[in-house]
């Protein structure tokens, strides 16, 4: 019976874990970014725009419907129905059927579907650019989970050093080694940890939140901290960069493919200058008698040659100009701005190999010398809480780093790669 009841429990016990496994996801910097662009609801949504401009291209490649036409005349006076006739009879009755089809010009079906098509290339590639954005925003609230978790496994540390001095010092001031200040000042630090722990806590656990929304999952998630950051910095040169992006980024491909599109707007809306006409048959029964005609009508355009369409797509295209210009000029901006960030933040964090070392090293030595009595609680308390800031100067710098690392791929396009 013991045995029974221990293996459920074991049972128990491994399928909890099992649980918690499956349900939690944890996270690389990279896999966040990916499982973004697939589940983000936001996404998506910005998706079916491309389905819907495909629709429009169906819409684009249906000719004009035929029109059928009816008109019937029935003789009321029945004194003038034909002899010996009721008034049901074709004699007395004018019957007029009318097929027409409207004619679409050649080039007004071609650019009509040509622009169509180009909507579809412009939606996919605002789609793209709407990837590059999320990729941003995913990456930065990565990189603040990461380091808040880094500082928060940091303050864990201390405090657990700090929590075995306190019960040291407990111990020694119950000896009469050290004095009630000494000891007082040991659990103020440590009180100090306790309320940076809980701001931390906090703070992570918001930052993940925000995270799990951006990436659209409904489960657990949390932070990859044991592997490297995955980082794809670019070899090139800062001119190679500015032109491979200038050729490259999403919104660059975007504001190319809007400028091809209003051009092809351009030569629609001038197709439908020319009137469309109207062409058919008509078969005419008159009092039994039957008649054959051709029908044929077309606006004459004295008045509207659709020049207000015309105007409005010219100012497009050259609208859609300036915005590559524009464009242009910012990424020249943005790549030069975001490439010397980030080489800064690169030297400015090398430097911190030899700091870490050092104040590792200061607080060891003065750690030996307090707990051997060759020195006083103050000098240890300055050691640690220099440890500790040197340690979270160094966390500031590696976030930096880090950020502009992603603001840099973001500012190259690069990010979509990752």
């Amino acid at each position: 019976m013991k045995k029974l009841f221990l293996l459920a429990v074991v049972t128990s016990v491994l399928t909890c874990i099992h649980y918690v496994a499956v349900a939690q996801t944890n996270f690389t910097l990279a896999a966040a970014i990916d499982t973004a662009r697939t589940n983000s609801p936001v996404l998506k949504a910005q998706y079916m725009n491309i389905a819907a401009a495909q629709a429009d291209v169906i819409t684009a490649k249906l000719r004009p419907n035929p029109n059928l036409n009816n008109q019937t005349l029935q003789l009321v006076n029945s004194a003038h129905f034909a002899p010996n006739t009721r008034w049901s009879s074709s004699s007395n009755r004018q019957v007029w059927y009318q097929l027409t089809k409207p004619i679409q010009w050649p080039n007004q079906r071609k650019y009509k579907i040509e622009t169509a098509t180009k909507d579809v290339t412009m939606a996919d590639n605002e789609y793209q650019e709407n990837v590059r954005n999320l990729s941003l925003n995913v990456g930065s609230s990565w990189i603040s989970c990461w380091v808040l978790k880094k500082r928060l496994a940091l303050l864990q540390d201390s405090k657990s050093n700090l929590d075995t001095l306190v019960k040291i010092n407990e111990l020694r001031y119950k000896n009469q080694v050290i004095t009630q200040t000494d000891l007082a000042r040991t659990k103020v630090l440590q009180d100090q940890y306790n309320l940076q722990l809980s701001v931390f806590q906090q703070d992570y656990m918001n930052e993940l939140q925000n995270l799990r929304l951006l990436t659209g999952i409904s489960t657990m998630a949390d932070i990859d901290t044991l592997s490297d950051v995955q980082t794809l910095a670019p070899n090139a040169t800062l001119d190679s960069l500015i032109a491979q992006t200038m050729e490259n980024r999403a919104d660059v491909v975007l504001a190319k493919s809007t400028i091809d599109e209003r051009n092809s707007n351009v030569n629609y809306q001038k197709t439908l200058a020319v009137p469309q006409p109207q062409v058919g048959f008509i078969y005419n029964p008159q009092n039994s008698v039957p008649y054959l005609g051709f029908y044929a009508a077309i606006d004459l355009p004295f008045f509207n040659r659709n020049q207000g369409q015309i105007r409005k797509a010219y100012v497009l295209a050259q609208q859609a100009n300036q915005e590559l210009s524009t464009t242009q000029r910012t990424i020249q901006t943005e790549v030069t701005t975001t490439y010397n960030t980030y080489q800064l933040q690169k030297q400015n964090l090398a430097k911190f190999s030899g700091i870490l070392s050092q104040s590792q090293q200061i607080l060891d030595n003065v750690k030996y010398a307090y707990l051997r009595g060759g020195t006083t609680i103050i000098d240890f308390l300055d050691a640690q809480r220099n440890w500790y800031d040197t340690r979270g100067l160094y966390y500031d710098a590696l976030q930096s780093y880090y950020q502009s690392y992603i603001q840099l791929l973001f500012a190259t396009g690069l990010i979509n790669q990752l």
